[in-house]
């Protein structure tokens, strides 16, 4: 089956590029806000002029360290003004930019380096410059460093070493606005390097014309314009952030927030309160899980009123969902407004959200209806590098737990005779960088792009995701299991933060489980039981069966091939930097089997 749309304008310009949609906006609304950056407590802003007179600046310097057409530069830090600067300047003078994960250790710095033969690296500090010394020896194409923040860093003792602020110092937009008028809509613009779950990241191609789909695509489907705020905080080196901060951003002239991020981002989120926000599935359950602490702390009192409240909420969700509430619905959320959910939004940073999207991996359905109750309305999204991150996307009024929503204008979907998800738009990539034959294999001759899902699509054209095609296990017994549902029903408890489910050609299913430090840290603690670190934590009996309780309520919901029999506590937390996880988090499965292979082994015996 297949499911077309028809291509919708863009917003209001005939921009080719990104950078040429900055300058527009900076002619337009030159006064309005365009950025914030917080910074040891402090919001700075910037207006569309001065962002556009700073990325004019930029370019220049990069010009100047004779970065022209088709070359490449890297940027290696966390999210902040001058991540999209650099991004905006490479693109506006037809080179290409490439983002390296702040916690990317020396090895991948080496490779993403080396690979995309970056001739000018962006690092943010100490600790990044660090990282690209440790390896510049072997980087024959590297020829300069700009430092963000030169702190601690002997700048004399370096051989092309720079400063941001050095870099941007002088440039005119007029120059600026030459360079981008001679722009190739269809030269690459971004390299985007995948996460590396079965092998070395490969480079996506990206170019300025499918940057300007992606814009135009979900600047109608979001409504977006210039009243809506976001927070970045997602990796902006992960399309999905790139698609909302960089993308979205200038094409709908949103004004973009950069916190102080880490520990600081729940304080992030109150202060700016976003109306559109975009969360991997992590960051919705670690919501939903935070809730439930505070609500384990709260008086008697409390509790009760929140879990009476969160009962109707729950009960009319589905309603809300379809936008068929009835006048007694009504009455009740006004009166759970008032009692809880307004309040409780408030302190989460989500009292003005009106488009709330989850996408990058499944979701669990239970955390969906949840946060439905509690009055913020996500909705699925399906995307990924190779088609610029735009394929699907729930529609307002009509939401389909298990769904990732229908195909978004201009895209076409279609799934192949073994059940894969096929997609066709102006956002499907160029190719992988120096990789021919992997872009043979990802791309067909008529443009279809082989996203590597396994999918069905129903009568009404919505799109629902079975597993990663790689991933799917096939029991001795021959039977067909998709692990991450049943990871995603384990995850629902806020106790358990991992769960790798095993399976393939065994004649039952195992998982390996981590815990959730902060909440069964706090249920342990509530209940007198002394710990140290993660691994006597995780080690004790008491904890074990919390999360033998969590194993039984997921496999209550499921087939009885697909229950999980047996579960061994993993005592470390995983972790990028030891090869345990993507830089986006997802988890590296022939690693896990390789390094917890005894565990495995000894579930089987």
């Amino acid at each position: 089956m297949t499911v077309p749309n028809a291509l919708t304008a863009p917003a209001a310009t005939d921009a080719a590029c990104l950078p040429a949609r900055l300058l527009q906006l900076a002619d337009e609304r030159p006064a309005a806000v365009a950025m914030r950056h917080k910074r040891r407590g402090v919001w700075r802003e910037w207006t569309w002029a001065e962002y556009a007179d700073w990325v004019a600046r930029a370019a220049a310097g990069l010009r100047a360290l004779g970065v022209g057409p088709g070359d490449r530069i890297a940027v290696h830090a966390e999210n902040r003004p001058e991540w999209v600067v650099a991004d905006l300047a490479a693109q506006g003078i037809g080179a290409q930019t490439m983002g390296v994960y702040p916690t990317s250790p020396s090895a991948e710095v080496a490779y993403l380096l080396r690979h995309s033969r970056a001739s000018v690296l962006v690092a943010e500090d100490e600790e990044q410059f660090d990282k690209a010394v440790a390896v510049r020896a072997e980087l024959p194409d590297l020829r300069h460093i700009v430092l963000i923040d030169p702190k601690g860093v002997r700048l004399a003792e370096h051989e092309g070493v720079l400063t941001f602020e050095e870099l941007a110092a002088a440039g005119e937009r007029a120059d600026f606005a030459r360079d981008v008028a001679a722009i190739d809509p269809s030269a690459t613009a971004i390299l985007v390097y995948t996460s590396g779950t079965t092998g070395p990241p490969k480079g996506a191609m990206i170019s300025h014309a499918n940057l300007v789909a992606a814009g135009s695509g979900f600047h109608d489907a979001l409504g977006a314009g210039r009243d809506d705020e976001i927070l970045s905080y997602l990796p902006l080196c992960h399309i999905a952030e790139r698609l909302l901060t960089v993308i979205d951003g200038v094409w709908a002239g949103l004004v973009v927030n950069f916190g102080e991020g880490g520990p600081a981002f729940p304080q992030d989120l109150r202060e700016v309160q976003p109306t559109v926000f975009l969360g991997v599935p992590r960051v919705w359950e670690k919501l939903m899980a935070g809730v439930e602490i505070r609500m384990a702390d709260a008086t008697r009192l409390k509790r009760l009123v929140y879990r009476t409240c969160l009962k109707h909420g729950m009960r009319i969700a589905p309603r809300r969902m379809n936008g068929v509430t009835t006048l007694a619905d009504r009455v009740v959320l006004a009166l759970t407004e008032a009692l809880v959910f307004r309040a409780l939004r408030e302190k989460l940073g989500m009292s003005r959200v009106r488009a709330a999207i989850s996408g990058a991996a499944p979701i669990a359905p239970r955390v969906l209806e949840f946060l439905w109750a509690i009055g913020v309305p996500v909705r699925e999204g399906y995307g990924q590098t190779e088609n610029t991150a735009i394929c699907s996307l729930t529609p307002v009024g009509d939401v389909r737990l298990g769904a990732v929503g229908t195909a978004l204008p201009g895209v076409e979907v279609r799934i192949a005779d073994d059940g894969e998800i096929l997609t066709r738009s102006a956002g499907v990539f160029q190719g992988y960088l120096d990789d021919p034959e992997a872009t043979a294999r990802a791309v067909d001759a008529d443009g279809w792009l082989r996203t590597g899902d396994v999918g069905e699509l129903d009568a009404d054209g919505y799109l629902r995701i079975t597993d990663r095609k790689k991933d799917i296990i096939i029991t001795a017994g021959g039977k067909n299991v998709s692990p991450s549902e049943i990871e995603n029903l384990l995850k629902v408890s806020p106790y358990i933060r991992e769960a790798v489910v095993i399976g393939d050609r065994r004649k039952f299913l195992t998982a390996l489980i981590g815990v959730e430090r902060d909440t069964v840290g706090n249920w342990a603690t509530r209940r007198g039981l002394t710990f140290t670190t993660y691994a006597d934590l995780s080690a004790k009996p008491e904890v074990r069966a919390l999360v033998q309780q969590a194993v039984d309520a997921a496999n209550a919901e499921l087939a009885q091939v697909e229950r999980v029999k047996r579960f061994t506590m993993i005592t470390r937390e995983l972790d990028h930097e030891d090869g345990d996880l993507t830089a986006t988090q997802k988890v590296k499965r022939r690693a896990i089997a390789e390094r917890f292979a005894g565990e495995i082994e000894a579930m089987y015996r």
